[in-house]
């Protein structure tokens, strides 16, 4: 962004919302949260952490200033009462608070087509909310919960044509562009895709959604079940997400707002 002050031009970073992961779990947090600041403020752009426990008020104040939409990860899962279904005994709690503000952002962002990038529950929330549904817990031959310091658990297949592709081929990490080793720390994933959301990763040996995309290409939207933020420096593929997302946050505009015609 570029501000006019005086006779200097003041490049300002772009503003990237992200709430807090979870309202009750400070360790979480703070082991989490430094690490999607990080890597956006490495990417360019600067957090708006969106607190959990604000009136409605004081969080659209706060996205009212910002270009891009960031939901992270969490310790907590998604209700499955919200895509029509029952808990499972092995599905863990869900976070209300969490869950209010994310809807907010979302919102906010398809309202006025800000750029997104959903990270493991964040993809979860975003097919949710858009009328998706989830695996309540994977049982597959895949760990795809193998531990935090795993920084290549298992190789996803990137769609053709895919967003996702593109980024692959532009970090030049690998040979095969449709193939790309990721991280994994999640029991849950997509079952069935929201609206106009395009399945563009999945893990080859169990056929799990590994990343899903906005079929819109005015609107960024990516949301992957890894971690980029814990990978970005030793991965040219999760830098190239990061750096994709906040490009498009820096070339975002509001859509313009036709004038009314005046009445005779």
């Amino acid at each position: 962004m570029i501000a006019l002050r005086g006779f200097y031009t003041v490049v300002m970073p772009v503003q990237i919302a992200i709430p807090v992961p979870t309202s009750t779990d400070v360790e979480y947090n703070g082991r989490s949260l430094p690490m999607y600041v990080k890597a956006l403020e490495a990417a360019g752009a600067e957090a708006v952490i969106v607190p959990l426990n604000e009136p409605q008020e004081r969080v659209a104040r706060l996205l009212a200033g910002v270009q891009g939409i960031l939901l992270p990860g969490s310790g907590y899962d998604v209700d499955p009462q919200r895509y029509g279904e029952q808990p499972i005994p092995e599905c863990g709690e869900a976070d209300a608070g969490r869950t209010a503000v994310d809807e907010l952002l979302l919102q906010d962002a398809f309202n006025l087509k800000k750029p997104i990038l959903g990270i493991c529950h964040g993809t979860q929330t975003l097919n949710v909310w858009r009328n998706g549904s989830l695996i309540q817990d994977l049982k597959t031959a895949v760990n795809h919960s193998p531990g935090r310091e795993v920084v290549k658990a298992h190789p996803v297949n990137i769609a053709e044509g895919s967003r996702l592709a593109a980024l692959l081929a532009a970090s030049r990490e690998m040979s095969d562009e449709s193939v790309a080793q990721v991280n994994s720390s999640h029991h849950q994933a997509v079952r069935v895709p929201g609206d106009n959301l395009l399945v563009s990763a999945v893990s080859p040996a169990d056929g799990v959604i590994e990343a899903v995309e906005l079929d819109a290409s005015e609107h960024f939207v990516i949301a992957v079940q890894w971690h980029p933020e814990r990978t970005y420096a030793e991965s040219a593929f999760s830098r190239a997400i990061f750096a994709a997302f906040t490009e498009a946050a820096e070339t975002w505009q509001p859509p313009r707002v036709e004038a009314s015609v005046a009445q005779a």
